[in-house]
């Protein structure tokens, strides 16, 4: 199941971690909902293959630690997402369909 593109509308802020943006729900080590805004990666299906972070020309991405989650022990957050350029590269080449690019939100983060 890949990332809901209406996630500002059909979740809830819960809050932020490292200065980005989380929409809930929250119950980790199971649950850590979706990371940034205008470039938004949902964590609960995020493989950690790293993929985003090696393509992305402007190094939006960061590893941070998700200890004990499902899918893996790190995820790919969106620490600079105010840098992003919008090229879509990370979108392409995310396996799962994790992320979410959308320019219309860039305004909101």
């Amino acid at each position: 199941m890949a990332i809901d593109p209406q996630f500002e509308t059909n979740r809830e802020k819960v809050g932020e971690e490292n200065g980005v943006a989380v929409w809930g729900p929250v119950d980790p080590p199971e649950k850590h909902g979706i990371h940034g805004t205008h470039v938004a990666v949902d964590f609960d299906i995020c493989l950690a293959d790293g993929a985003c972070l090696e393509d992305c020309p402007v190094d939006v991405f960061t590893w941070v630690d998700t200890p004990d989650h499902p899918e893996s022990d790190i995820k790919a957050e969106p620490t600079h997402e105010d840098q992003c350029i919008d090229c879509m590269l990370c979108v392409d080449v995310c396996p799962v369909d994790a992320i979410d690019v959308d320019p219309g939100r860039a305004g909101r983060i």
